[in-house]
């Protein structure tokens, strides 16, 4: 069964198009990867998966489930990173993980939580307030309370971000490791070359539009890295390729 399925998938705010009829399936067990320039629509795209908001037409199914209307049960199985959302600054970081967990009914919940504050570098920081946390460990908190319940799904946009290269590399070795344990992973990310060696299937957005369904091995036949394809199809118009 495949994990995604997006036919048509439109949403508007007011006069403005964000998304534009995104059409796609993402197979179970594949890392997938939704690439394009600042505006292309990949959060709004992101937060109609997770049933953060409505689509103004066209439909979504994720793990066999309508966000727009099961967005409870969504959120319940899969793991979401937002790309601006920070963790509640009233809680400490050990309490958020407790929060988050709970709300996955999360078994054997201290142990878990204990994994993700060794592998993040937390330990000793789980009684600070999060407002008190840098970007860097904001941005672990955030991931540790996505992979707490290890979900079969993966959303995660721009995870790499405010995070130095050495967690960079940890964080990217994990999700290789789920790519080979056959989990499902939506990424978004800015940072191509780090995304070509992780992504299986992809799609590139601009101005709202899927402009390319394919994978990278093939752009990688073709003789193009994935910069090169993105600059190609994209970058005309900011002035980066011809």
């Amino acid at each position: 069964m495949p994990a995604i399925v997006v036919e048509g998938l439109t949403k508007r705010y007011g006069g403005f198009l964000a998304l534009d009829s995104a059409t796609f399936t993402v197979g179970e067990g594949t890392f997938f990867g939704c690439f394009g320039p600042n505006g292309a629509g990949k959060s709004t795209l992101l937060r109609l998966l997770t049933g953060q908001m409505p689509p103004t037409s066209g439909t979504a199914e994720v793990l066999g489930l309508d966000p727009a209307k099961d967005a409870v049960e969504v959120k319940r199985r899969v793991g979401i990173v937002p790309e601006v959302e920070s963790p509640p600054s009233y809680l400490t970081v050990s309490e958020f993980l407790r929060f988050a967990g709970s709300l996955h009914g999360v078994a054997q919940l201290d142990g878990r939580i204990d994994r993700w504050l060794s592998f993040f570098d937390l330990r000793g920081a789980e009684g600070m307030l999060c407002r008190d946390l840098s970007k860097g460990m904001r941005q672990k908190a955030m991931l540790a309370a996505a992979f707490l319940h290890e979900p079969r799904l993966l959303f995660l946009d721009e995870p790499f971000i405010n995070l130095d290269p050495i967690y960079q590399r940890k964080l990217r070795d994990y999700l290789l490791e789920l790519r080979e344990d056959g989990r499902t992973v939506f990424l978004c990310s800015h940072i191509l070359d780090m995304a070509q060696r992780m992504v299986q299937e992809m799609i590139i957005l601009d101005h709202g539009r899927v402009v390319l369904r394919d994978t990278v091995s093939n752009a990688l036949a073709r003789g193009e890295d994935l910069e090169t394809l993105f600059l190609r199809l994209v970058g005309g118009g900011n002035g980066l390729a011809p």
